[in-house]
């Protein structure tokens, strides 16, 4: 690359760290400025991820060598140069980071942003984090960003008041701390049995173990996979998640939805880098399979027995955790495709329904669910639940019901892989796929993958269908208040689940040439290392 385009790559870090930086300097009182700044910096954000994920593709220039952009920090070269890798799958995370993120944004600006202080400086540190960890090529500099963005949700997750909130996510932080310090210990040992944290200098050197080496590499790998699945929400590491979230701001909630991805996202990679070094526990495929099929089950029971729509959407959550950890388990790499198509429709669908239950929630009293439970299972009749009108200011949007219980419909059907949305197209790739795997996948790992899919999708239906009656099916209830800044930013994420479903073609081979260069350790080791070698000759 030439020109200023070499250094796009580290935008996605730069911007959100600076716009953070920035918006601690205006007082709290001038919210429109602080707001335009926050929207620039995230519309920014959304424009590089963009020209990047064109870049990737081969459809705008300059083209990369295998795909695969290297940006040497400092022109420091391995294995002690820190270096950004951008990937097909670089790319399409930071896409969707971005996109998720807007939508977010411009939500919690209605309101949900004045609910505390720093609530604008913090989900940039997010931003930056989450960007980091999808383009760093390094082991110690994927800690560093994921404890960045781990520090800025610590704020996030806290961000308003109340006792549950606090109970919640004091839970969340405790957990992430201990597993902050697994992710120390097995980067020490990892680093003093090879030598490196450069990740495509690991998987060369990892092949070379033999003897004690390569058992205290497995040790340090076990390590490592524990905190990814940790983040992950695997069972049974995600006993944390449906609190967290579920008492979180909407808007806090609903950009959460990708956190467990990043999870997902890094056993992905390392499980590719580690294939030609044969994969330790929990990075081969068995591990990941049975692993993901058993988060699919406690996701799918938790759905079933959550009294609140906060908590099924957490569990859901946690069970498109699990339908990846399972499919990225199978032999080859047929599933690999379908499962990122999947990955991109479920992040934006559950960003989309964390934001819609608020809404569709309000003027509710906080009894109304127990209320519901108990007169159904004495066969009494439903009284009013709610005595006070809503107190949301705002302009109403005309039909708000309408709206969203439209909303709430098409999020029901992504989650839950019904027809015509991203979600049933992402669902039946993904048994296909698993149908026609190569000989050496056993034909057992097709059935149970599967039967999970589906009655994991018949629970939510199931959940969802009875919590959504008790929501939109009172009568005496008065219509919430919404304003057009809560509106905008659900209808475009279900927009956008459309054109993936209107595009499935397309975006499928699109992931499934993405998937072919992820598993191309060769190329992207190849690439790697020599660029940046090069540019610390220069």
């Amino acid at each position: 690359m030439s020109g200023w385009l070499q250094h796009l790559p580290i935008l996605p870090v730069l911007l959100p760290l600076f716009a953070a930086a920035l918006l601690l300097l205006p007082s709290e009182t001038r919210r429109r400025s602080r707001a335009a700044m926050a929207l620039a910096a995230t519309l920014a954000q959304l424009a590089a991820a963009v020209a990047l994920l064109g870049m990737a593709d081969g459809r705008l220039p300059p083209a990369w060598p295998g795909e695969v952009a290297v940006y040497a920090l400092g022109n420091w070269a391995p294995p002690f140069g820190i270096v950004l890798v951008v990937d097909r799958l670089a790319a399409v995370m930071l896409t969707l980071t971005a996109a998720l993120a807007l939508a977010a944004l411009i939500y919690s600006l209605a309101r949900w942003e004045r609910a505390g202080t720093h609530f604008l400086p913090l989900f940039q540190l997010l931003l930056m984090g989450l960007n980091g960890a999808f383009l760093t090529g390094d082991l110690f500099n994927l800690f560093v960003f994921f404890e960045v963005l781990l520090a800025a949700s610590y704020g996030l997750v806290l961000h308003g008041s109340g006792a549950a909130r606090v109970k919640a996510g004091m839970h969340y932080i405790v957990v992430n701390l201990v597993a902050s310090l697994i992710f120390l210990i097995a980067a020490a040992i990892i680093y003093g049995v090879t030598g490196t944290l450069n990740m495509a200098e690991l998987a060369q050197r990892a092949a070379m173990l033999g003897g004690h080496e390569r058992t205290l590499f497995d040790l340090g790998a076990l390590l490592l996979g524990i905190v990814f699945l940790v983040k992950a929400a695997a069972w049974p590491l995600n006993f944390w998640l449906p609190a967290a979230y579920g008492a979180a701001a909407p808007p806090v909630a609903g950009v959460f939805a990708i956190l467990t991805k990043v999870g997902v996202y890094a056993l992905l990679r390392f499980a590719t880098l580690f294939q030609d070094a044969g994969a330790p526990a929990p990075f081969g495929g068995d591990w990941l399979f049975y692993s993901g099929l058993a988060t699919i089950a406690a996701g799918t029971v938790g759905v079933l027995a959550a009294q609140k729509l906060v908590r099924v959407a957490g569990f859901l959550v946690i069970v498109s955790s699990g339908t990846l950890l399972a499919a990225f388990g199978f032999a080859g790499t047929s599933l690999t495709g379908p499962a990122l198509y999947y990955l991109v429709s479920s992040v934006l669908a559950s960003g989309a329904f964390y934001m819609v239950i608020e809404m569709a929630e309000r003027g509710r009293t906080a009894s109304a669910d127990l209320l519901a439970v108990s007169f159904e299972a004495f066969g009494l009749q439903a009284r009013e639940e709610s005595e006070h009108p809503d107190e949301m200011g705002g302009v109403a949007i005309p039909a708000a019901m309408a709206f969203l219980g439209l909303a709430f419909f098409s999020c029901v059907l992504l989650l839950t892989g019904l027809p015509p949305f991203s979600g049933f197209v992402g669902k039946f790739a993904l048994i296909a796929a698993a149908i026609a795997a190569p000989p050496d996948a056993p034909l057992l790992h097709a059935g149970l993958f599967g039967a999970a899919l589906l009655l994991s999708g018949l629970a939510g239906v199931v959940a969802l269908s009875r919590l959504g009656i008790r929501v939109f099916w009172d009568s005496e209830r008065q219509p919430p208040r919404l304003q057009w800044a809560e509106a905008g930013p659900v209808a475009g994420l279900l927009l956008l689940c459309t054109a993936l479903a209107f595009g499935a073609g397309p975006a499928m081979s699109y992931f499934d040439a993405t998937a072919r260069s992820l598993h191309d350790v060769q190329v992207y080791a190849g690439t790697v290392l020599p660029a940046a070698e090069a540019e610390t000759a220069e």
